[in-house]
């Protein structure tokens, strides 16, 4: 197996601009995997205790609608991060995800980065907020997604 390094991780959009230090924490907690197409990463409502971030390749999330199955909510690809429910109890995947390609990835393992950053509580502000646009990121696709297929427009309070 391949020791993933801070310069590594620097390479990669969702983490530019981290100090070398903080990335040398999370390279500790961090592996390379590798995903064929059509391969579930996880199942919505899942227990979630990983993230990726995707050097190359496409995974499409999804939720399931009751009586209709599955519906794809974004598609997301190399350069941003896929899971986030590793850090908020109940730790419990919101949406699934498939490879829609095949995918490669640095795979961070949930419970190792919890600990850094609760060791060091500037790791986990910065994360954190990085977190946080990319929840509120995919909220506005899932609100966006909804309202189409429902062809209501949004009401104004």
């Amino acid at each position: 197996m391949t020791e993933i390094t801070a310069a590594a991780l620097a390479t990669h959009p969702f983490l530019h601009g981290m100090s070398r230090d903080q990335l040398g924490v999370l390279a500790e907690t961090a592996r390379e995997v590798r995903f064929p197409a059509r391969h579930r990463l996880f199942e919505d409502g899942g227990h979630a205790t990983r993230c990726w971030l995707i050097r190359s390749g496409q995974v499409a999330l999804d939720l399931h609608v009751p009586g209709e199955g599955p519906m794809v909510v974004e598609t997301i690809g190399m350069g941003e991060l896929l899971g986030w429910s590793w850090l908020f109890p109940p730790y419990q995947w919101a949406f699934g995800a498939v490879a829609l390609t095949p995918v490669d990835a640095f795979e961070f393992d949930g419970a190792a980065v919890r600990a850094a950053c609760a060791a060091d509580h500037a790791l986990g502000y910065e994360l954190t907020g990085r977190l946080i646009r990319i929840l509120a990121g995919r909220l506005q696709a899932t609100r966006i997604r909804l309202l189409g297929r429902s062809g209501q427009a949004a009401s104004v309070y």
